[in-house]
């Protein structure tokens, strides 16, 4: 069997050898008779997959003490609503937009209370780079800023000197008020700082493991304050109280995630990562901008993202024709978001160099075939 090269944006390309290590243990896990699958959520087998995956994770990302990590449902999306009902307390929460994720968040937090928008960087219905952090003015008096630190349809990212500057101005300009990010695509592709955060939220199905699972890192101190009306499941002081298992969980999506957190340690952790996910993505946007207007990506160089990188062709015949002849050479996954369409190559953690080079290489060729 042969395994095409997968740029989906997600859900996405899981590791081979997690993947070989799942198929192993499917029918019968470490001698247990059963999959993990299988047995209860409470049980020894789960209970010693469930905090391994945590404490993996911890190591990873550093996570601080004082911050506890949440193993729940609905993709990031919930998190949206989820996150103001938790944090809104009545106040009001400042929103930067710079894609359409950081969008929706916006819009669904304005159902349960006050959301400023503090910055958009939307013209002309496209979103193409990030706020310029000197010219925002935070509400000294907000329950929380919102950022997307990736912005996976447009290929927008807020890199680490980014974070750095934003999180900086906000201590001086509004000391006290958490940071919130959406880190879905791109948590674990290089190092991080989770101390600047009050709290971080990312779905599985793009670095981490297949769709089911959602995690949340919150700092103990914003737990506790959901509004009267938030559902039981949904506050978060009942999910740490029931250690995420309040009711039965994604059961074989953290198993899955706590494969791909083993990998990755072996691997050298996230420094490792981003220096590959650098070269990968220094290798695919110098294909773009040396192809002579053939290829064509729109974001601000410093904006650009090393996870996705969406990009156009001269018109939509073309671009159709790339993702069909890019299928029939093993390259799938690219057709670019149904939003904004293109083309679009998600290269995550799991996505190899050899996989970049092979999708560089099938471009040099389309383009020479096609270059009018």
């Amino acid at each position: 069997m042969t395994r095409a090269y997968n740029f989906s944006a997600g859900p996405a390309g899981l590791p081979t050898d997690v993947l070989r290590q799942a198929q192993a243990e499917f029918l019968d896990f470490h001698g247990i008779g059963a999959s993990i699958m299988e047995v209860s959520h409470r049980g020894k087998a789960f209970m010693a997959v469930f905090e391994q995956a945590e404490a993996d994770l911890r190591e990873l990302l550093a996570i601080p003490n004082n911050y506890k990590v949440l193993f729940v449902q609905g993709g990031a999306t919930l998190q949206f609503a989820q996150v103001p009902m938790n944090l809104l307390g009545g106040r009001s929460a400042d929103f930067i937009v710079t894609g359409t994720w950081s969008q929706k968040a916006y819009r669904e937090a304005a159902k349960y209370g006050t959301a400023r928008l503090l910055a958009t960087t939307e013209e002309g219905g496209a979103f193409r780079r990030l706020p310029e952090v000197d010219s925002l003015a935070f509400d000294p008096k907000a329950a929380y800023l919102h950022l997307c630190t990736n912005e996976t349809i447009h290929g927008i990212e807020a890199h680490e000197d980014y974070e750095t500057r934003l999180t900086e101005r906000l201590s001086r300009l509004a000391p006290g008020v958490p940071l919130v990010a959406d880190m879905s695509s791109h948590i674990l592709s290089r190092p991080l700082q989770v101390s600047r955060y009050g709290l971080i939220y990312f779905g599985a199905q793009k670095n981490v493991g297949p769709a089911g699972v959602t995690i949340v890192i919150v700092r103990e101190d914003l737990i506790g304050h959901a509004a009267p009306t938030t559902p039981t499941l949904l506050d978060y002081r009942n999910l740490v109280a029931d250690t995420s298992m309040i009711n039965t969980p994604p059961t074989f999506a953290i198993y899955m995630a706590g494969l791909v957190f083993s990998r990755l340690k072996e691997k050298g952790g996230t420094a490792a990562m981003a220096e590959i996910n650098r070269k990968k993505a220094k290798l695919l946007y110098a294909a773009i901008d040396g192809s002579d207007g053939f290829y064509r990506n729109a974001v601000d160089l410093a904006c650009r993202s090393n996870m996705n990188v969406p990009f156009n062709l001269p018109d939509a015949e073309l671009e159709a024709r790339f993702v069909k002849d890019a299928e029939a050479a093993g390259l799938i996954g690219l057709k670019g978001h149904k939003s904004v369409g293109g083309i679009r190559a998600s290269i995550y953690n799991a996505v190899s160099l050899e996989a970049v080079e092979t999708l560089v290489k099938f471009m040099a060729d389309f383009r020479s075939r096609n270059f009018r």
